[in-house]
C-alpha cells in the first residue's frame, strides 16, 4: 500500500518524511502530492495531483529513484466511465453523465449558495435495483417501473469565501413510476463520507419509498 505525503509545487527534494513512509512499504511506492493542489493528501488524491513516486527497496529504505507522473498538473477533468460504460439499461436518466453532474451540482449549491463543481469521478462500479411488473394491457408485457443507482464518488468543489474542498461519498438516484410518465417522481441523496455497500442497503428501503401514494 502507497502512503501518501505532501509537498508543494517545485523541486522534488529528498523528503525527511519518506523514511518513515518507506519503512512502512518495502518493495513499493510512497507518492509525493502537491499540496497547494490537494489540503489533505491521507483523503481521496487525484492522479493529476501526484507529482510522482519515490521506489522503496525490499528492504524499506528508499532506492533514491523518483519516477515523475506524466499526468501532473494536467487539468483534472470528470470520470463517468464506470457508469456509462456498465451496460445497465439507464434510459431513465437521458445522458447519465450530464444528468448526475447537474444533480450532484444542485446538491451543492443547496449546501453552498454559489458553490462550482469542478470536477466529479466515479470511482467504483455503481449498485443498481430495478423494480418491474407484468402489465396485461399491454399482452402481458414486463415493464420497468421504478429504478434507482447508488454511485460511489470523488469531487472538487469550490465556493465564495471557501477553500477548495475534495469530497467523497456516495450519489443516490431512485425514479418511480417510469410506466406512468405523469405521475414520476424523482429523489437524489448525497451522502458524504459514506460507503457504497452501506449506501446500496439503504437503496432498498429508498427506491420503495419514491412515487408511492400517500393514503
Amino acid at each position: 500500500m502507497r502512503r501518501f505525503f505532501g509537498r508543494k509545487r517545485g523541486v522534488v527534494p529528498h523528503p525527511p518524511e519518506l523514511l518513515a513512509a518507506a519503512a512502512e512499504n518495502p518493495g513499493g511506492s510512497v507518492a509525493q502530492i502537491d499540496t497547494e493542489y490537494v489540503s489533505r493528501p491521507d483523503g481521496y488524491v487525484p492522479t493529476e495531483a501526484i507529482l510522482g513516486v519515490w521506489l522503496v527497496g525490499a528492504d524499506g529504505k528508499p532506492t533514491g529513484v523518483f519516477e515523475e507522473n506524466p499526468n501532473y498538473g494536467l487539468p483534472t477533468v470528470d470520470d463517468f466511465d464506470k457508469l456509462t460504460g456498465c451496460g445497465h439499461y439507464l434510459g431513465w436518466l437521458g445522458d447519465p453523465a450530464a444528468a448526475v453532474r447537474d444533480s450532484v451540482a444542485g446538491c451543492l449549491a443547496e449546501q453552498a449558495p454559489g458553490a462550482h463543481l469542478e470536477w466529479l469521478k466515479i470511482l467504483d462500479e455503481p449498485r443498481y435495483l430495478t423494480g418491474v411488473r407484468v402489465r396485461p394491457d399491454l399482452e402481458n408485457r414486463t415493464v420497468i417501473t421504478r429504478a434507482g443507482l447508488a454511485l460511489s464518488f470523488a469531487l472538487s468543489v469550490t465556493a465564495p469565501e471557501r477553500r477548495r474542498e475534495i469530497l467523497t461519498g456516495v450519489f443516490t438516484w431512485v425514479s418511480a413510476p417510469l410506466d406512468e410518465p405523469g405521475r414520476r417522481k424523482d429523489q437524489v441523496w448525497l451522502d458524504l463520507w459514506m460507503g457504497l455497500d452501506r449506501a446500496e442497503a439503504l437503496l432498498r428501503d429508498r427506491i420503495l419509498l419514491v412515487g408511492r401514494t400517500q393514503t
